[in-house]
């Protein structure tokens, strides 16, 4: 791949400016109990209560914003289980163009009605990566919309990492940040980011076991999708691309892999010490944290954990149902 085919940390730069007058600067959070569990000071980027509910309210911006006016007027589509598609409609909304939005079935009904709300035409597929794909050429074909790819474009690439720049900003100590990962466009923009501001911060992605493709595919030197099977972390299940593999690659980022047990109990302790509604995919990097902790992993004094979504229907809580 091209190097031009990759964002820079100029990118990242020009992205917050872009995005700066329709995004959240998210707060940082700390907890001392936390702390205490993890052996460090652990600082939480707050990307649950970014507009939309998660971070991808900014790739989608910066992307939809970096359009020129002629294509922004044909609309956007993408196909997403939720995030992506509530934060592609919220950016076309701002910009005042069509969104079209290819949706499963099953995707979780907090981020199918947001995704409404925001003024997209929802399509509904089965829940496969094929019929997802399928569906989506036939809203393409049929609109003339440009697809606005979850995490395999560089504009979204380049917004997502606007997370990590504020957090580096806000905490400049921090050695370390955790963040999940699933396509790999909020851990790719995290390297980037992190790594234009520090070279040596070192950056982790964390992910459930039973969708380990990003950990099986840095350790093999190649990219895999294969042994997938689904997780509770219904936000992680897509796989690295071409793309965001070369920059976690480049940037030597370290895999974590998290039970869906620990996803569970890093949710309950957000609740219960942040008092703070994290979805499963978000809770995922505070599981990887405290995952690395009890191995032994080297971590700084200060590390940073973005929690990347909120967008859970809250009768669904995982740690809520288990008492009952």
């Amino acid at each position: 791949m091209a190097d031009r085919d990759l964002p820079t940390f100029a990118d990242v730069r020009r992205a917050a400016d872009r995005i700066a007058p329709h995004a959240r600067r998210t707060p940082v959070m700390t907890s001392a109990s936390i702390d205490e569990l993890a052996g460090c000071r652990v600082h939480f980027k707050g990307e649950h209560l970014q507009r939309a509910g998660a971070f991808k309210f900014r790739g989608a911006t910066n992307a939809v914003l970096a359009l020129d006016d002629a294509t922004a007027a044909r609309g956007v589509a993408a196909h997403s289980s939720g995030n992506h598609a509530a934060a592609l409609a919220l950016a076309a909304r701002t910009r005042g163009v069509p969104c079209h939005v290819v949706m499963p079935r099953d995707a979780p009904r907090a981020k199918r009605a947001a995704t409404e709300a925001y003024g997209a035409t929802v399509v509904l597929c089965e829940p496969t990566l094929e019929a997802r794909d399928a569906r989506l050429a036939e809203v393409i074909a049929r609109t003339g919309a440009v697809e606005i790819h979850p995490y395999d474009r560089p504009a979204v690439i380049a917004g997502q990492g606007t997370a990590a720049l504020e957090l580096l900003a806000a905490v400049p100590a921090i050695g370390a940040v955790v963040a999940p990962v699933s396509g790999g466009g909020l851990l790719a923009g995290t390297a980037i980011a992190a790594h234009g501001v520090d070279p040596v911060v070192t950056v982790y992605g964390a992910e459930p076991v039973a969708v380990d493709d990003a950990a099986r595919s840095l350790a093999a030197g190649r990219r895999t999708s294969e042994g997938n099977t689904t997780s509770i972390a219904d936000g992680l299940l897509a796989v690295l691309s071409d793309r965001t593999f070369a920059i976690l690659r480049a940037h030597d980022v370290g895999i974590v892999t998290v039970t869906e047990d620990e996803i569970v109990d890093a949710m309950a302790l957000l609740y219960g010490r942040l008092k703070q509604v994290v979805e499963p995919s978000g809770a995922t990097a505070l599981a990887g944290l405290l995952a690395l902790a009890r191995a032994g992993a080297d971590l700084p004094d200060d590390v940073g954990v973005i929690l990347s979504g909120g967008n859970v229907d809250l009768d669904r809580l995982p740690f809520c149902a288990a008492r009952r």
